[in-house]
């Protein structure tokens, strides 16, 4: 097994701009992983970072970000208000894309998690996930990960019942979304908006440059 490369609490603090009390806060929450006593996985590290760039932008709630995912994936958000959409497309047409990753950024809660690589096969067949499709955006098929959503009351079952263990940079990520499982498949199966946001975050930088210019896109069509 590799080695995790590790960071301290006081460096990590440093790093974030926040004191070190913030930094327990959000270990205990799970935002970044405990290596030992007072040292961080520096993977999580990182995925923090990537997750918040531009932290000054206004996050959107849960069922704003999949309204605005909704929209960029050519449907409609019909859980919004009228007046409500009309503000969001427009807001949609003028923000960059930077700005765009991290107000869609509260859609979910982000877990990654090591395992047994037949587990890959069993959690990609579970239809309590919505599994994304990310050869969408061009990519070759890797049967080596997995990016799914799931509602938050099967997390715990799924995670034991699998053997799974958390690791910051784990190969199978499951994002936690309390947004209708159902409307989250939909707007996973068109287009390609929540492949693109998701890759847009990832600690790969030929991924994420990918995520970044399909997001784009998604963007551009929407002004069009």
């Amino acid at each position: 097994m590799a080695s995790i490369d590790i960071i301290t609490t006081k460096e990590v603090a440093h790093l974030l701009g926040v004191t070190t009390k913030t930094v327990f806060r959000l270990i205990e929450s799970g935002d970044l992983t405990r290596a030992a006593r007072g040292l961080v996985d520096r993977a999580s590290v990182e995925r923090y970072l990537a997750n918040r760039q531009g932290g000054r932008t206004r996050v959107w709630s849960e069922h704003t970000a999949w309204g605005a995912l909704a929209l960029l994936s050519g449907l409609t958000a019909d859980w919004l208000g009228s007046v409500q959409t009309s503000r969001l497309r427009s807001t949609l047409r003028s923000i960059d894309t930077e700005d765009l990753i991290v107000r869609l950024r509260d859609r979910a809660t982000v877990h990654t998690y090591t395992g047994h690589r037949s587990v890959i096969t069993r959690l990609s067949a579970d239809d309590r996930l919505v599994v994304v499709d990310t050869t969408v955006l061009g990519q070759v098929a890797d049967t080596t990960q997995v990016n799914a959503y799931l509602d938050p009351a099967h997390l715990a079952t799924i995670v034991g019942s699998l053997g799974l263990k958390q690791a910051a940079d784990g190969r199978m990520t499951l994002r936690v979304t309390t947004f209708d499982i159902d409307r989250v498949r939909r707007i996973a199966n068109h287009g390609t908006a929540l492949a693109s946001v998701d890759a847009a975050t990832s600690l790969d930088p030929r991924t994420r440059g990918l995520g970044e210019r399909t997001l784009a896109d998604s963007s551009t069509r929407l002004t069009a």
